[in-house]
């Protein structure tokens, strides 16, 4: 089994190396909104970073390693501009409601990239406990935060709550993705889930 992961931005020395981290996942973000999985292919995404082959393979051993680090980036930015807004949800539930709904909008507007994305993230295996790990830690951050609007800390029981809902929202895109569901049913049996979850 390969220990190998990709190299996250903190780890990157130089200006450069973030600079061509971010022209990869720029890349990556680019080719999969264009045709989704399939049209993320590793020379493809050199080819439009203007890198080696061999450059990209030593920042992302694999094609789930990079489009998984690219969802990560994309919640990065999700859970950035969530710290900025003001949940108009009176309960717990009503805000975790609101926030994957804003969260499942942005990615249902880019059905392509939405699904490369949930395909990476559920192809996954051991090697990339990393780059998943990165994913869940924004997930959790997001939900917890929508519990208790303010707090910066939060015990256990809030973290493995949001880790479920975390767990029920991707499995339900990833309804949506192969079609088993509609937009309006995802957000149903999300709606359901957080619910049940989070009931006084």
């Amino acid at each position: 089994m390969s220990t190998a992961h990709s190299l996250a931005t903190e780890e990157l020395g130089s200006s450069a190396q973030r600079e061509r981290r971010k022209r990869i996942l720029d890349a990556t973000i680019d080719l999969a909104s264009q045709g989704g999985f399939d049209a993320v292919q590793m020379r493809a995404v050199a080819d439009q970073a203007e890198v080696a082959l061999g450059t990209l393979y030593r920042y992302f051993p694999s094609k789930i390693h990079l489009l998984v680090s690219a969802l990560g980036r994309e919640f990065e930015k999700t859970e950035s501009a969530l710290r900025e807004r003001q949940l108009t949800g009176q309960t717990p539930a009503e805000r975790v409601i609101e926030v994957l709904k804003l969260t499942s909008r942005g990615l249902q507007g880019d059905p392509h990239l939405t699904e490369a994305l949930t395909r990476a993230f559920m192809f996954a295996d051991s090697s990339v406990q990393t780059e998943i790990n990165q994913v869940g830690m924004y997930m959790t951050s997001m939900v917890t935060r929508a519990m208790h609007p303010g707090r910066t800390e939060f015990d256990d029981q809030d973290v493995a709550i949001a880790r479920v809902i975390g767990d029920v929202w991707l499995s339900a895109l990833m309804g949506w993705v192969t079609g088993r569901s509609t937009a309006a049913e995802t957000g149903q049996q999300i709606e359901v889930a957080v619910k049940l979850l989070l009931r006084d």
